[in-house]
């Protein structure tokens, strides 16, 4: 199991994340725009850098829902590959079947 912790504060930047995520888009956009003035680009640009980095989508880190365990996760169940094989050895993973020969 994971630190408490650390996944309090991915769920709160996750939170952030929400937040923030239409005023960073906007910001983007401004500044990656090639039509805008330089002085347009500049000032997003240091909006932007204003902004928290926690509400950067890409601080966010895939956790399991189970465990909270941060690394072998699968993105299409949302758990780590510890807690796939025991839920998919008990039949509770719906639609995975543990193969043996």
């Amino acid at each position: 199991m994971a630190k408490k912790s650390a996944i309090a504060k991915n769920e709160k930047r996750r939170r952030m994340v929400a937040k923030q995520a239409d005023k960073r888009a906007a910001l983007k956009a401004i500044a990656t725009d090639r039509s805008a003035s330089p002085e347009e680009i500049f000032q997003a640009s240091m909006k932007l850098a204003q902004l928290p980095r926690d509400g950067a989508k890409i601080r966010i880190r895939n956790r399991c829902g189970v465990t909270g365990r941060p690394r072998g996760f699968y993105r299409k169940f949302k758990l780590s590959r510890i807690a796939l094989r025991d839920l998919a050895s008990v039949g509770q993973a719906p639609g995975v079947v543990k193969s043996s020969w």
